[in-house]
């Protein structure tokens, strides 16, 4: 009697020497130490007082209007992110131009600014003495305009590199082989931008839904209007309630992994097919 074929399992041989696997230890230890362990620590202080209370917290109307109201903010400002940021990339990579070199300066300046100084220009610029005659204190396109200005060098320092990489032959010849340019923009280009593009994506609404500083002065974290869940995470804090604070850390925690998770598999999808 013949037996059925055999299935043999190879498992990956590790390449790791003693030093490599030395500094991962201590990477790994860092890392949980910054960012595992506080994590677990907020997700344990929310799940304490049960589903119950969990949920309680959740369907609260001023939490969810501070949820919904960051979420859908930071994910209109990643969208713009992904269109302009792309296109100032494209800029200074492809075209030369006066004051070039100041713009690559202006791009970094939400990097290096404090943030409460950038709500401060923000205040100045669109609140009740605008200079411009905007005056949108106070409202949700001010929440908006607080995470555009802290978001926009994501997408524009991740796709730059990438960019100046790329070489013009590859689009050139594409051209003389009868591409036409919206096809040499989908089928060359950007499948060599879109990991970039995704990352920068990533980090912008990741950062967005996180930001405090420069809203809290033209926002005016009004409830149920203007007010954002960092904002409402700390109300609750001051109100001696961490629990709270800590369920709606959480509930921004999972919806900025899935939506870092969901555009790495769409670069890794995109970058396949390309």
């Amino acid at each position: 009697m013949r037996s059925g074929p055999r299935v043999v399992f190879y498992r990956p041989r590790s390449t790791l020497t003693k030093g490599s696997g030395l500094a991962l230890g201590v990477a790994v230890t860092w890392f949980s130490i910054l960012v595992l362990i506080p994590l677990a620590a907020v997700i344990a202080t929310a799940l304490a007082g049960g589903w119950s209370g969990f949920w309680s917290t959740l369907t609260n109307a001023q939490t969810q209007a501070a949820i919904l109201l960051t979420l859908g903010q930071a994910a209109a400002v990643t969208v713009v992110n992904v269109v302009i940021g792309t296109v100032i990339a494209w800029v200074l990579v492809r075209d030369s131009f006066p004051g070039k070199r100041l713009m690559e300066i202006i791009i970094d300046v939400p990097f290096a600014l404090p943030t409460i100084v950038a709500g401060l220009v923000l205040l100045g610029l669109y609140g009740p003495r605008s200079p411009i005659g905007w005056d949108v204190a106070n409202t949700r396109t001010a929440v908006f305009l607080a995470f555009a200005f802290v978001t926009l060098p994501f997408v524009v320092r991740a796709v730059q590199p990438v960019l100046e990489e790329l070489d013009p032959e590859v689009e050139q010849a594409a051209r003389s082989l009868g591409a036409s340019g919206r096809q040499t923009l989908t089928r060359v280009i950007l499948p060599a931008l879109t990991p970039a593009i995704a990352a920068g994506a990533a980090l912008s609404f990741a950062r967005a839904v996180s930001e405090y500083g420069s809203l809290v002065l033209i926002s005016g974290n009004l409830a149920l209007r203007t007010e954002v869940t960092s904002v409402r995470i700390l109300t609750y804090v001051e109100g001696g309630q961490p629990a709270q604070a800590a369920v709606v850390a959480t509930v921004i925690l999972v919806v900025a992994l899935l939506v870092i998770v969901a555009l790495d598999l769409l670069q890794r999808r995109v970058s396949r097919r390309g």
